[in-house]
């Protein structure tokens, strides 16, 4: 991704500041998770990943996917928590009681409230919960399961792939570890009042009391979120969250061998994270991060500047260097307005991106005199050759 916007002849600025900043210590630390991943949510800074974008199978954890769309739904309007839901016989044979895998014991044929069918999916990782809901908002699973799709491409993740509301095997459904904590984020920052489910620690329905399945709810760590999965495909994952003294991470863990491991190493890295990482301000909120070029501008450059401040998280006392880039294409094409977002400032540490925030332009830049756009003009036709160039990699004219 950086690549194509660098080759469009974007700025791309290196800021002394960082050079000497430590982050070492993060290349220490090693899981046995076959897949891994271990996000900040307030800074969005990765502090640690393993395979975080190759294609894994997801189990359960597909389910963040299904909560996602209910409460998309609530949302929207078209669904509210009283609504009920209908139990038909294919969510009761394929996901309840008769199929033997996790699920909720809803009758046959009986009425929920989407209140509960929540609690049974999250809480209880109930099959017939899930298909059940995709039946009220799709018709039936397979429509569901690219309404998933849909819903997460908004969200910009690009790699992931749902077919079923549950996790059940298939060849084709597919996530990356790091969606998957991006999702996470998401139901987090923007449903806060549902998320509180995910740290529920036991539903009953149908006389039938259920443990939350997620082993760090009761670890004394901060958690509160969020799933967990489980088919031979996948070995055993976990999506979890928690915070410490204000901080939250995200953990995302897959392909362990057994559920004591899955516990064992999502605990790790959470206990790590809030243990190993100190907090550095970048930017105060309002602060000038850098500038952009613009074509054919009354000016030739636009300030640019983040919603808030630009904070970062980094390993304490260790010397390796950070990278920061400002990443757009350019030049800008007026006019721009004020308030856009027009760029993004990425931090990189080694090959791990540690921050990518967005920009946005601090001022409106209109268009300039004929002059002034004749000049633009020449000099983009004089250096173009260098972007076509550098995008078929090769070194230019000799």
């Amino acid at each position: 991704m950086l690549s194509a916007r660098q080759l469009m002849g974007g700025l791309i600025l290196a800021f002394g500041l960082l050079a000497s900043v430590a982050a070492g210590q993060a290349q220490g630390f090693q899981s046995q998770a076959p897949f891994a991943l271990l996000l900040d949510f307030d800074t969005g800074a990765v502090l640690y990943e393993k395979s975080a974008d190759e294609l894994m199978v997801p189990a359960s954890m597909a389910k963040l996917a299904t909560v996602l769309v209910a409460l998309e739904e609530i949302a929207a309007g078209r669904l509210t928590l009283e609504s009920e839901i209908g139990i038909s016989e294919n969510a009761w044979r394929k996901g309840g009681a008769p199929s033997g895998g996790s699920a909720m014991f809803a009758m046959l044929n009986s009425r929920i409230k989407l209140s509960d069918i929540l609690r049974g999916i999250i809480v209880q990782s109930g099959n017939d919960a899930s298909i059940a809901l995709a039946e009220a908002v799709a018709g039936d699973e397979a429509t569901f399961g690219r309404v998933m799709t849909e819903r997460v491409r908004a969200l910009g993740l690009t790699k992931s792939v749902f077919r079923n509301a549950t996790g059940m095997p298939d060849p084709q459904q597919r996530v990356t570890a790091r969606e998957l904590a991006r999702l996470a984020e998401h139901i987090i920052k923007t449903y806060p009042e549902q998320y509180r489910i995910f740290g529920e620690r036991e539903f009953t329905w149908n006389k039938i009391r259920q443990q939350n399945r997620n082993p760090l709810l009761t670890m004394d760590i901060g958690a509160d979120g969020l799933k967990t999965g489980n088919i031979d495909e996948s070995g055993y994952g976990l999506v979890g969250s928690a915070v410490q003294n204000g901080q939250r991470l995200i953990v995302v863990v897959n392909g362990l061998k057994t559920a004591r491991d899955r516990a064992n190493e999502a605990r790790k890295l959470l206990e790590w994270g809030f243990r190993a990482f100190e907090r550095r301000q970048l930017f105060a909120s309002g602060e000038t991060v850098g500038e952009a070029s613009v074509y054919g501008g009354a000016k030739g450059r636009v300030p640019l500047r983040s919603k808030g401040a630009i904070s970062l998280l980094l390993p304490r006392g260790s010397s390796e260097r950070l990278a920061a880039r400002i990443v757009y294409r350019g030049p800008l094409m007026v006019p721009v307005q004020e308030g856009a977002e027009v760029a993004r400032l990425v931090v990189t540490r080694g090959d791990i991106t540690t921050l990518d925030v967005p920009l946005y332009a601090a001022e409106t830049v209109q268009a300039g005199t004929l002059q002034s756009r004749a000049l633009d003009a020449l000099f983009e036709a004089t250096t173009g050759w260098v972007r076509k160039a550098l995008s078929r990699g090769v070194s230019g004219p000799t």
